[in-house]
């Protein structure tokens, strides 16, 4: 395969604004940039997919530059819905701080700031320079402007796509870019630059855009949607990263296969073949995992992330740091414990409605504290009981756990 053939062939193209783009990505060589806005600390799963397709190309003989959007940022790009609510100036200038460092570190890319160039400019130089060469009608043809005009789209954000046009057009005379690549939700925003600098330069440059990565359900990933995995551990563990991707739907885990590893065609298909032979022993999953958790973190932060996992399902909680206990038990119910009988605390803390079903549940060998069962109903639960860090476990049943601290 030519590299825009495989491109296609891992679902990395969505559009491109002209063929002759194809032959110029086969041919390397371009100096190309993507963006990102710095609204969070961190960039998350939604966004790993495109720093791949960069180091991809970077690989294949491209020059990648990064821009991390504070001007952007403060103003805030239409989403299609609603407004975008702004951050305070200072949250913005530390996220941008944060993005910077993240980038260099994981990706090793090149690092700008449009803040750099759009800061100085003044009122009238944006109308004459930029302004006067973008017709008002060709930017409510966009859909993303299009749509957020049935909720309201104030001015600030409906020029938007004029500022990120600016950028494109800077970098294309002070860096030599001729290429922006972004996800989908982009297109209206990158084929604006390319008319302004066809407008004011007679150049031609190029865009290509990436279908967003999705659930098996559509939903994004992406913080706005309420499902973000960043990629800074300190905010999504390597463990929560690897249930997350271990849980992957069957219908979407080659898809992701493809766009996000460098696991060659070969042994995706390999993959692919033996998964859908042992379904049930999730091997496309696992490979997933070790692949996305072992680039971000390293190989030793997947097998520990796979460590933690095994002994949390065998509920070998005694021999896990604090840390990793509260990462694996983030999602459950968290409840205050009282010293004192444990029918008596189980009640206080609403792990059972009553003391006759706490007495039922314990005599039946239902209830475990930091995974060993507990039958008898006289039993003293005290913080001597504490894992590290006070931390109690208590399961009722096959599937409900209960993570608990002494008041």
């Amino acid at each position: 395969m030519t590299f825009y053939e495989e491109l296609e062939w891992r679902g990395l193209v969505n559009q491109i604004s002209s063929p002759d783009l194809i032959e110029k990505l086969n041919k390397g060589g371009l100096t190309f940039y993507i963006g990102t806005d710095p609204t969070a600390d961190s960039l998350h799963l939604g966004h790993y997919s495109s720093f791949l397709i960069t180091r991809r190309m970077k690989e294949h003989g491209h020059h990648p530059i990064l821009l991390v959007g504070l001007a952007t940022g403060l103003i805030g790009d239409p989403r299609g819905t609603v407004e975008r609510e702004l951050k305070q100036k200072e949250e913005v200038f530390r996220n941008y701080d944060a993005l910077r460092a993240q980038v260099e570190k994981v990706f090793g890319f090149e690092v700008v700031n449009n803040y750099d160039w759009i800061n100085g400019m003044n009122v009238i130089d944006f109308f004459r320079d930029y302004g006067k060469y973008i017709n008002v009608g060709y930017m409510l043809t966009k859909d993303h402007v299009r749509r957020q005009m049935e909720s309201g789209i104030s001015y600030a954000e409906f020029s938007y796509m004029l500022i990120q046009a600016i950028d494109f057009k800077h970098l294309h005379e002070t860096r030599g870019v001729d290429l922006q690549v972004a996800g989908s939700d982009q297109w209206g925003n990158i084929t604006t630059g390319i008319e302004l600098i066809r407008k004011t330069t007679g150049d031609e440059v190029y865009a290509l855009t990436m279908p967003l990565v999705t659930d098996a359900h559509g939903n994004k990933f992406g913080k706005s949607e309420g499902n973000a995995l960043w990629l800074d551990k300190e905010k999504t563990s390597s463990y929560e990263l690897y249930q997350f991707l271990l849980n992957s739907d069957d219908a979407c885990v080659i898809t992701y296969l493809k766009r996000l590893t460098f696991l060659t065609p070969e042994q995706i298909m390999e993959i692919e073949a033996r998964h859908n032979e042992h379904p049930e022993q999730r091997i496309a999953q696992k490979a997933l995992a070790r692949e996305i958790i072992s680039d971000l973190h390293g190989e030793a932060e997947f097998e520990h992330a796979v460590e933690v996992s095994e002994k949390l399902f065998a509920g070998d909680f005694k021999s896990l740091s604090a840390r990793d206990i509260k990462s694996g038990m983030k999602n459950v119910p968290q409840v205050s414990l009282t010293a004192g009988p444990l029918a008596d605390a189980l009640v206080a803390a609403k792990v059972c409605a009553s003391k006759r079903e706490a007495r039922e549940f314990i005599g039946n060998g239902a209830i475990s504290i930091n995974g060993e069962v507990v039958k008898d109903v006289a039993w003293e639960l005290t913080p001597a009981a504490a894992l590290e860090g006070g931390i109690v476990i208590i399961r009722r049943g096959k599937k409900k756990f209960y993570m608990g601290e002494f008041a």
